[in-house]
């Protein structure tokens, strides 16, 4: 089972993301609002993904992202960008981002996660979901 913590600004977009994740077989084990209580969370709950908003409202989700890899280089947990802007309005940042990719918030699934994981380390990770695989 993929263990995911969500960051984002809006308690919409929170609650409607985990109730979707959940229902598709990824278990959303926590959520942030902020960058203060998403480092404070990473590090208790210890998610395999991390779903980080690049827009924290007065925060920079990228400055977040640099934050939550650890000084010897390596994450607690793999990040995934996530926005409503376009991918290309940020490529640049993206690339230089420690995250392994960028998903639009409107293509959010259990399935594009994977899908995103899947061509970054070439391992099929089907079988870290209980549920459906979607669509």
């Amino acid at each position: 089972m993929l263990r995911c913590m969500i960051v984002d600004d809006s308690r919409w977009f929170l609650d409607a993301a985990r109730v979707l994740l959940n229902r598709e077989g990824v278990t959303v084990v926590g959520v942030a609002s902020n960058g203060a209580e998403a480092l404070r969370r990473v590090e208790e709950l210890r998610p395999d993904v991390v779903l980080l908003d690049i827009d924290l409202g007065g925060e920079s989700g990228f400055e977040l992202a640099r934050r939550l890899q650890r000084e010897d280089g390596r994450q607690t947990a793999r990040l995934i960008l996530i926005s409503t802007h376009d991918e290309e309005d940020y490529a640049e940042l993206i690339a230089a981002s420690p995250a392994v990719g960028f998903l639009p918030k409107v293509t959010l699934s259990a399935t594009a996660i994977r899908g995103l994981l899947e061509r970054r380390d070439g391992v099929d990770h089907a079988d870290r979901f209980s549920g459906p695989r979607g669509t």
